[in-house]
């Protein structure tokens, strides 16, 4: 992707339909996941008001269930059985609802930073 580009064509459409706007058409970023801060910038500036980060929220997600499982490995090995003796259940650590809620933290603090990128934080 070229985010450079964006205004180029800004000016062209411009040009070409006599507009008083520097910025005729709105944009959207498709593919805008491993995009830099800079080039993230630069698309918004050119008029881009819509940008995807499906492949970074999925990978944000991920982290989240990665290192849930490094932390509590040795707790997830079995239902029963952890460091903390041969008895003792593992169930509050395999449960469903507490590793999503993992992944669902790391995924949002990813949505926050393509908040800030894009400029729409405190913004309606």
């Amino acid at each position: 992707l070229h985010p450079e580009l964006l205004g180029k064509h800004q000016a062209y459409i411009k040009e070409q339909r006599k507009t008083k706007s520097d910025k005729p058409v709105w944009f959207v970023f498709h593919g805008g996941s491993g995009s830099t801060e800079n080039d993230i910038k630069t698309a918004v500036g050119h008029g881009v008001v819509k940008m995807n980060v499906d492949t970074d929220t999925q990978w944000a997600y991920w982290v989240g269930i990665r290192d849930f499982y490094e932390k509590k490995k040795d707790y997830l090995q079995a239902q029963v059985g952890n460091p903390e003796g041969p008895n003792k259940p593992n169930k509050k650590v395999y449960d469903p609802r507490v590793w999503v809620r993992e992944a669902e933290k790391t995924m949002a603090e990813r949505v926050k930073v393509a908040c800030k990128d894009l400029g729409n934080v405190d913004r309606l």
